[in-house]
């Protein structure tokens, strides 16, 4: 791949206050192998691209500017254009109000890819820091961080049942998958507008095993405030119950394309209903009843059921029943 061993991805948008020092972080990586960092920068209103033109102008031959004419909408089909351009063996991620903080991060994992060829990928642990860059000691949002709480092989049953996640995005270094073509990696986009690291452990964990190292080598910065433009400051108005509930469903639709339904998907299909049918019992309005129709139609009625000919009512009923009287779903 023309003799670039490994490509970042590095995502940014408004981030004019963090971008110099997330892309120093990058470029200043120690390695005996050559690397590009592909910045997928989708149309900023703020000074972030003047930012990104200083800092690219000292690595010329390392920096490739991926100016957006218009803002996509949709932060994943920038990450997804991103990926697309890049030329190396293998990946890494960081976002532009993030960092790393180990020169030596990606030489050790790539070090670690090439002496472990059985896995996939590698991730590490970081630190959690706030809006002015110091360390989170808040004991609410550390727990936000037990979701990267692992050590050693993560596989896909892990990703199934364990609701932990291996690493952080900004950890990840990854096998370069995509010029394959072995799967449509399009859903990377079409999933969800700002949620794409689920879909890439999904697409690395269904074709090999991820291993978590101990090392802290990037900090995650983690703000949740009202005007924020970030997606842990947007989430605090979208209701994250329904959208992770759609999201379940587009994956398992895209896994069952792609290697199969398993046993899995029939327990989380159920649950993803039963928390539509208690919002529709709680709320029966137009809304809730969409979202407990589209739950049904295949959540229950394909992957539970096997098109198996039963009603949303009598299902509904079934459940309503069981959970007042303790049956075995």
């Amino acid at each position: 791949m023309d003799g670039i061993k490994l490509s970042v991805i590095f995502i940014t948008y408004n981030h004019e206050k963090y971008v110099e020092e997330a892309l120093r972080s990058v470029c200043e990586q120690e390695t005996d192998f050559a690397y590009e960092v592909v910045v997928g920068e989708d149309c900023s209103t703020d000074s972030t691209r003047e930012i990104l033109r200083k800092v690219a102008a000292e690595y010329p031959d390392k920096v490739r500017l991926l100016f957006r004419d218009k803002n996509f909408g949709r932060p994943t089909l920038n990450v997804y254009n991103t990926t697309m351009e890049c030329r190396g063996e293998y990946l890494a991620y960081l976002e532009g109000d993030d960092r790393w903080t180990d020169k030596h991060k990606l030489s050790k994992q790539v070090t670690f890819l090439e002496e472990h060829p059985e896995y996939i990928a590698c991730m590490h642990d970081c630190v959690m820091i706030g809006e002015d860059g110091s360390e989170i000691t808040d004991e609410e949002s550390l727990k936000v961080g037990d979701l990267y709480k692992w050590s050693g092989r993560f596989t896909y049953e892990d990703y199934k049942k364990s609701g932990k996640w291996p690493g952080h995005y900004a950890t990840l270094v990854s096998k370069n998958i995509y010029p394959e073509g072995k799967y449509d990696y399009t859903i990377l986009y079409r999933a969800h507008d700002f949620v794409d690291d689920a879909l890439i452990l999904l697409f690395l964990l269904i074709q090999g095993d991820i291993y978590r190292m101990d090392d802290k080598m990037s900090a995650w910065r983690y703000v949740r405030k009202d005007n924020g433009t970030n997606w842990n400051s947007l989430a605090m108005k979208r209701d994250l119950v329904r959208d992770d509930c759609y999201l379940n469903t587009t994956m398992t639709k895209w896994v069952e394309e792609s290697v199969g339904l398993t046993d899995h998907a029939a327990i989380r299909a159920k649950k993803d209903f039963e928390t539509a049918l208690k919002m529709f019992l709680r709320k029966p309005d137009k809304e809730n009843r969409k979202f407990l129709n589209d739950m049904y139609e295949y959540n229950i009625a394909h992957v539970v059921l096997h098109d198996k000919p039963v009603s949303l009512f009598k299902y509904s009923a079934r459940c309503i029943m069981n959970r007042i009287f303790g049956r075995k779903k």
